[in-house]
């Protein structure tokens, strides 16, 4: 794969069932607006593929408070990975514009669906390690426990509660989306912004020695340097996937138009460098913008504008590769 040009499908994945705050199933609306505003021809250029969401049952009484609307999450986890398998399989690139980060262990499963003897590498861009299980979080949203899906990771030696057995039924179930668990391992994974956790996260991160390149080496060294690093540390993989939570961002600089807003972040340049020389890999295969909530913005639409511009930096670069 990779040696043809991509061909970019967006996949618009309004589903926020796995936030605490809501909001950002309005994200992708937002990024539309601030392309209108900027007259790009970016949506009417880009076919769109448009999921099937079931934020409607928000309004359900919860059953599983330790892992909160997981049966919903585990339909979007099918309906993610069955689309970006298909398009994977036809050679095209796909962007998926999502609302919370929950939906990326999905994705992760669509693209071992379609490859599964290949070795892939995870670049998690995000302020969160989003490492929990129903048996450490805190809160039970499952946007914080989207990576531990892909590792099939329960973090046992640091459960913090029990769970009754429906729920850990669910849990092996989402788990196992896919039918191939764990999808990644730890080796393949790499941070960039990493900046909030919990002692839980702490736990799992140092005892499986998991990479993160922080804020500060990413400005000290540059973008384009902490990209080759990142592609040197996956240098054994063979296909990448970019994860890009904006809360990666400095939220003091850019704005708090993301559900869990961080400070000391990346700059948008940092970031949309750091992601446009990541792109120019042919290995990467997957790109995936997420958590954009315009009703959190304190500067009217500005965190769907900067994405937006990232977008589209980042498409042109796709659309560049031979």
């Amino acid at each position: 794969m990779g040696d043809t040009k991509s061909r970019i499908k967006i996949i618009e994945n309004k589903s926020e069932i796995g936030a605490g705050t809501r909001g950002s199933s309005l994200g992708i609306d937002a990024l539309k607006v601030a392309s209108l505003n900027c007259n790009s021809e970016f949506f009417t250029r880009h076919q769109s593929i448009v999921l099937e969401d079931f934020n409607y049952k928000l309004f359900d009484q919860l059953k599983y408070p330790n892992a909160k609307r997981i049966e919903s999450v585990i339909e979007m986890f099918e309906i993610i990975a069955g689309q970006v398998s298909d398009q994977l399989l036809k050679n095209n690139f796909p962007i998926l514009l999502t609302g919370d980060h929950s939906c990326a262990g999905g994705t992760i499963a669509g693209i071992k669906k379609a490859y599964p003897g290949k070795r892939l590498g995870v670049v998690w861009i995000d302020a969160h390690a989003d490492l929990h299980s129903p048996y450490t979080s805190p809160t039970g949203n499952l946007h914080g426990m989207s990576l531990a899906t892909a590792l099939n990771s329960d973090n046992e030696d640091y459960r913090v509660q029990e769970i009754d057995s429906a729920t850990k039924d669910l849990w092996r179930k989402l788990k196992s989306v896919g039918n191939i668990f764990p999808k990644i391992t730890t080796r393949d994974l790499i941070y960039v912004g990493l900046r909030s956790t919990e002692e839980s996260e702490d736990y799992y991160i140092s005892n499986n020695e998991i990479k993160n390149i922080n804020v500060e080496t990413v400005r000290r060294n540059g973008a384009e340097s902490a990209a080759n690093d990142i592609l040197n540390y996956l240098s054994n993989c063979d296909i990448i996937y970019i994860s890009f939570d904006v809360d990666s961002m400095d939220c003091d600089l850019i704005s708090y138009g993301t559900g869990t807003p961080v400070q000391n972040g990346l700059t948008d340049q940092e970031a949309s460098s750091l992601i446009n020389h990541l792109l120019i890999d042919k290995r990467t295969c997957c790109l995936e913008i997420v958590e954009i909530n315009p009703c959190l913005d304190n500067k009217q639409n500005k965190m769907a504008e900067t994405s937006f511009r990232i977008l589209e930096s980042a498409s042109s670069i796709i659309e560049k590769r031979g």
